[in-house]
């Protein structure tokens, strides 16, 4: 895909050699690639300060979080992550953008890898290359929320706090699941795809992304956008050009990587301030299973916001609108800034959970 590069951004790769992956499997050269906005603040030790991660979602990159849409909501002067304010770290993950991935040319020989793969190599730009000891935030959606999960279980003491947005503190499962396993089975069931070998997009991932435009958008958005014939005709052709530009193979790897994601076991580990953003119109993570609000009340320092879904807005993809809930991470930032004392962390969980539940059903 074309991305209008972002000027103020400083682009960089890392790379290391013979880099060996939870389950064994090495790749001979892992390059990373990340971008940076901002300046790093450091204390009297020389330690960085003001260090803010931002972590995409499955099959993007950080060209999309350093868009317009973006920048204006929250990086400019003035807004909630302001790069004048904030160093902002952006990492193409394993399998994404402009890191190594699959379709560089091992195809499917490409080395196996999961969420705690790429939460692993997530800190270890992070602390190596980057030198920061010490994040000041975390904020990641779909995917990226998922991580910012990972990251608070598998590191509590090293970030004031994180926000998962769009995503859910359990295993992959019920249409989460159902979608991402239809999807790779379409691609592979393709006689195209030839064990990964093609020379062009799978006719079966055409149809896989059909799927996932199904599950990815709301109803309510699909009865606007699709209100006739001509107009579905309109949007599956816009799927087709959009997934003859998709790598099948990426994509696949990328959704067999969450099958072992699974936070629920360390939840009672997460120390760190936590704010959990969710849509109520995104099927994915659909509002009805109530899973944020049984769980984040449990955490010593959660607080969650539903937020409530338009005829317009778009689902899950609400995430891509980041105008549309700004609000909340300033709301985050200023919590980040207020001290937690000793007389009030015990009643803590319990303002915070009255807070989310109000956030979710007012706004």
């Amino acid at each position: 895909m074309n991305y209008a590069a972002n000027a103020a951004a400083l682009q960089a790769d890392v790379r290391w050699d013979d880099y060996r992956f939870r389950d064994g499997e090495t790749l001979s050269h892992l390059k990373i690639h990340y971008a940076t906005l901002g300046t790093p603040r450091r204390n009297t030790n020389g330690e960085i300060t003001n260090a803010v991660l931002v972590l995409h979602w499955t099959g993007a990159d950080s060209r999309v979080l350093l868009g317009s849409a973006y920048v204006r909501a929250l990086f400019d002067s003035g807004r909630p992550l302001d790069a004048h304010r904030y160093y902002l770290i952006f990492p193409d993950n394993v399998g994404h953008g402009q890191s190594s991935k699959p379709s560089d040319g091992l195809k499917a020989k490409f080395p196996n890898y999961d969420y705690d793969d790429i939460v692993d190599i997530q800190h270890k730009l992070v602390t190596e290359a980057l030198g920061v000891k010490h994040l000041h935030a975390i904020l990641g959606m779909s995917m990226g929320g998922m991580n910012a999960w990972q990251w608070a279980e598998a590191y509590p003491d090293m970030m004031d706090g994180v926000m998962p947005v769009v995503s859910l503190p359990i295993a992959v499962s019920g249409r989460n699941l159902l979608w991402r396993r239809a999807v790779i089975d379409a691609i592979r069931s393709d006689p195209e795809w030839n064990n990964g070998d093609y020379a062009h997009a799978p006719r079966g991932w055409v149809v896989g992304y059909n799927i996932l435009r199904l599950m990815i958008d709301s109803a309510s958005d699909l009865q606007h956008e699709v209100p006739d014939g001509p107009a579905a005709d309109k949007m599956l052709g816009a799927n087709r050009a959009i997934a003859e530009h998709v790598d099948a193979n990426d994509i696949l790897y990328s959704l067999k990587s969450s099958f072992s994601y699974d936070p629920t076991p360390g939840l009672s580990g997460i120390k760190t301030k936590l704010l959990a953003l969710n849509f109520d119109d995104d099927e994915f993570n659909p509002n009805r299973l109530q899973v944020l609000q049984s769980t984040v009340p449990k955490l010593a320092h959660g607080r969650y916001v539903v937020q409530p879904g338009t005829a317009s807005s778009p689902g899950h993809l609400t995430m891509t609108l980041p105008a549309l809930w700004a609000h909340h991470v300033a709301e985050f930032m200023r919590w980040l800034e207020a001290p937690v004392s000793a007389v009030t962390r015990s009643s803590l969980s319990h303002v915070d959970r009255d807070v989310g539940a109000q956030a979710g059903a007012q706004q």
